[in-house]
């Protein structure tokens, strides 16, 4: 789940809460919308290999 924030980047959370603080998981914070969906593919791909 990417979102835009309020200075202009774009960051990435965890698409589940984290059920001890009710939050999703920060995964890192991107200067564009094209860098922060590499990383979330980058994320996908890792976590079935």
């Amino acid at each position: 789940m990417i979102r835009k924030l309020k200075s202009g980047e774009y960051r990435l959370y965890s698409r589940k809460k984290n059920p001890k603080t009710g939050k999703r998981r920060n995964l890192g914070t991107f200067s564009t919308m094209e860098k922060a969906k590499a990383h979330e593919r980058a994320v996908q791909y890792f976590k079935r290999h």
